[in-house]
């Protein structure tokens, strides 16, 4: 007898309209939709057009019309300004409507782009929905980000308005935003008509005279604005992708399939219904905090927690034990590298014995691989489901996972189990054609993608299709590679592009490398993700020097390590470089980066036979082995 999961994933690939129409029938449409998936522009497909709806109202307002007021929607924990805050949901709407009259009365409407530059702080959330509240679209800048990244990002967003804080707090360390902020406008071409800072004890940001505006003071005078019906189809936000240099690459998510898809997804994947405390660990400026701290959870009627603080250091390894047990968590997401870095504080979870955790029933990790002895470790130690599951910033929520509201399968670990309902998986050869299970290579989705998902980039339709559709005709190119095993369960192998992932951030070797050449020192440069205990990879430069340099390498190194931090800012965790004579490169010029990152994780390669001078591998293991990497180490 089929079990809940066949049956949904079945209709799902079969009948898409019936089944993602049925669910969308749990939301609060304005105007109904036309069509549920609406093909008559290949490969740009949209989802429940014709609808009319309000993301804000159904993640807010209707929990309050359906007498859900005083249950509380968010909690915010912060250990690093010892706050302690909750909101019901007739306060959240108080908040988000008051705010939205705010962003109104600076000219802010429908479809106009408001950037949100902020801490892990309840504000943050108030301003994401109160776009959402007048049809604005708002894209989330991580805080902190570095100048220059978002400089270019208000160019291409061009927001009327930014919303911003005075500082964010990094266990110990304020981090002051609005110099960032200032200089990001001064460096951008576009300039915001004004910019709305909430000021925070810890640190008190200089205002600019007739642009810069003070939150708390505006509240006072605000006027409540309503909810502004928009199509299906409009934008909801853009969030563009880490790592990116010149040109940033916008994903842009809809609201009516993303508000459908999301708020089926909490109870089909994660397990919870109205009423549960959903706890996702990771940051606004991330996907995993838009779609599961923010919309996800508020969608369905959960109590969400805004968490400000690190898994080790605020105060120890024994924070994520106290939030469960004092909040009374269900379910918990957050990355692998949460847990690695537990694990090395306390590696036999003595700090957990004190905490009851009887609330809590799944962990469910994302945002990398997922190694075994990290999985093997969180399962001993919290006795509970530990699920691995596979998405991305483009997809918005889950291509694979263990549904544990549908049917709970067996885990093989290494796998992120089976794909999601809506997703049909395969994987390809380089000649684009399907291979037998078990034979690695490009993992992709079949066309159209499910509702929530990235419809095309921000004003960019022909970078879509060249970034996901081109390479694999009637495919989306995950640009992952791995295989299907012949239980149909998903193996996700390694990135088949430059992109590295560090910590569960998405990070391009090849932006570092844009970087690092800037420098006046610098002839040539290769960087390229190598394994690390703690954060999965950690980017590894290296660099040749011109000719004629005879400074301190360690001069250089330092000095090239501070101008990625500034470019990029302190996410690219780019801490390691040496300096070489060569780069082994093929004889066409292609560096050989692959190999290099072999010898540096200790892996058996095979030498290309297109290389040009076979004795540079030799020198490059032992200019490795002195960093402490490679064989020589």
């Amino acid at each position: 007898m089929p079990n809940l999961y066949t049956k949904a994933y079945e209709q799902s690939i079969n009948d898409p309209d019936c089944f993602w129409g049925k669910i969308a029938q749990d939301c609060h449409w304005y105007k109904k939709w036309d069509k549920v998936l609406d093909d008559s522009n290949k490969p740009f497909y949209r989802w429940f057009t014709g609808g009319e709806v309000n993301t804000c109202y159904n993640a807010v307002d209707l929990h309050v019309d359906n007498g859900m007021g005083e249950q509380d929607a968010i909690i915010y924990d912060s250990p690093v300004t010892d706050t302690i805050q909750k909101y019901t949901y007739l306060q959240l709407k108080d908040q988000v409507a008051k705010f939205a009259g705010i962003l109104a009365s600076k000219g802010v409407g429908k479809g106009d782009r408001v950037i949100i530059y902020m801490p892990m702080i309840p504000q943050a959330v108030f301003a994401m929905l109160a776009c959402a509240r007048i049809g604005a679209v708002h894209s989330v800048v991580f805080g902190g980000f570095a100048a220059n990244e978002l400089a270019t990002r208000i160019n291409d967003a061009k927001p009327k308005v930014i919303v911003s804080a005075s500082c964010g707090i990094e266990i110990k360390k304020v981090i002051q935003y609005k110099p960032l902020l200032d200089q990001a406008i001064e460096l951008s071409d576009y300039k915001p008509d004004a910019c709305i800072i909430f000021q925070r004890p810890q640190a008190k940001a200089s205002m600019i005279g007739g642009r810069d505006f003070d939150w708390e003071e505006a509240m006072t005078t605000a006027f409540p604005h309503d909810c502004v019906p928009v199509k299906a189809t409009d934008p909801l936000y853009i969030l563009y992708t880490s790592g990116t240099t010149g040109q940033p690459k916008g994903v842009v998510r809809d609201n009516g399939g993303h508000m459908v898809a999301l708020k089926w997804t909490m109870g089909a994947i994660y397990g919870v219904d109205k009423g549960d405390v959903y706890w996702a660990a990771s940051d606004i400026g991330w996907v995993v905090g838009h779609s599961y701290i923010v919309y996800g959870p508020l969608l369905k009627g959960c109590t969400t927690i805004i968490f400000e603080g690190k898994p080790v250091g605020t105060p120890d390894a024994s924070v994520f034990w106290r939030i469960i047990s004092q909040h009374k968590v269900k379910t918990l997401f957050t990355a692998p590298t949460a847990f690695r870095a537990i694990k090395r504080e306390d590696s036999k979870a003595q700090l957990m014995e004190k905490f009851d955790l009887s609330c809590f029933n799944y962990l469910f990790l994302a945002g990398e691989r997922l190694d075994p002895d990290t999985l093997f470790w969180a399962q001993n130690a919290l006795n509970v489901p530990v699920i691995d599951h596979w998405w991305q910033t483009e997809t918005g929520w889950a291509i694979a996972a263990n549904c544990v509201g549908l049917h709970q399968f067996d885990i093989k670990p290494g796998s992120p189990t089976k794909p999601v309902p809506g997703w049909k998986m395969t994987v390809l050869g380089d000649d684009g054609n399907p291979i037998i299970a078990g034979e690695i290579g490009a993992i992709v989705a079949k066309l159209p993608l499910p509702p929530g998902t990235l419809p095309t980039l921000w004003q960019n339709d022909q970078r879509y299709v060249d970034s996901y559709l081109k390479a694999f005709p009637g495919y989306y190119e995950t640009s992952d590679a791995g295989f299907i095993d012949e239980d149909g369960y998903v193996f996700v192998m390694a990135r088949t592009d430059d992109i590295i992932n560090v910590a569960g951030h998405r990070l391009s070797t090849g932006g570092m490398e844009e970087v690092i050449a800037e420098h006046p020192d610098v002839a040539e440069c290769a960087v390229m993700g190598v394994e690390d205990q703690l954060k999965g990879q950690i980017p590894l430069g290296m660099m040749v020097l011109n000719a004629g340099v005879i400074r301190d390498h360690a001069e250089v190194v330092k000095e090239v390590i501070a101008l990625v931090r500034n470019k990029i800012g302190p996410v690219a965790a780019f801490k390691t470089a040496i300096v070489v004579k060569r780069l082994p490169k093929t004889r066409s010029g292609k560096i050989l980066r692959g190999t290099m990152r072999s010898i540096a994780d200790k892996k058996r390669y095979k030498v290309p036979a297109t290389i040009d001078d076979y004795s540079i591998l030799d020198e490059i293991e032992e200019s490795l082995g002195k960093i402490g990497y490679g064989s020589k180490g």
